[in-house]
């Protein structure tokens, strides 16, 4: 590194014109992309990365429930239909595009009662 600088900078930034310096490519340093200056690793000092990851807890996506016994762990929008299994009037459903984008969509049904599930192609 050149001890002839413009001026005293935090590591990672080019000493000669204060521009931010590309990520260590190789062994040989980093190039300035606005000076054009070369300069060696230490550039960057003792530079050190480090990150926190969090944890959302376990419950935090839960869905709320309802208080019906008929309706308890209904997942998605109720609507009339008839469950052919146990002959309820109420199902729930979800969509998916599963199919080309100039086809319809996939609509699955869940009974609120018996969770007898069906899909059906729109």
């Amino acid at each position: 590194m050149d001890v002839n600088t413009s001026f005293n900078t935090s590591p990672g930034f080019c000493p000669d014109c204060g521009a931010i310096l590309p990520l260590l490519g190789d062994v040989g340093g980093v190039t300035c992309y606005a000076c054009k200056r070369k300069w060696g690793p230490e550039v960057f000092g003792d530079m050190a990365m480090s990150y926190t990851l969090y944890f959302n807890a376990k419950d935090a996506y839960a869905s709320s429930k309802k208080d019906d016994d008929d309706e308890e762990d209904v997942d998605g929008p109720i609507v009339e239909r008839r469950c052919p299994q146990c002959q309820n009037d109420q199902m729930s459903y979800a969509t998916l595009q599963l199919r080309s984008a100039d086809e319809g969509q996939t609509v699955f049904y869940t009974c609120t009662k018996c969770k007898y599930k069906e899909t059906e192609n729109s």
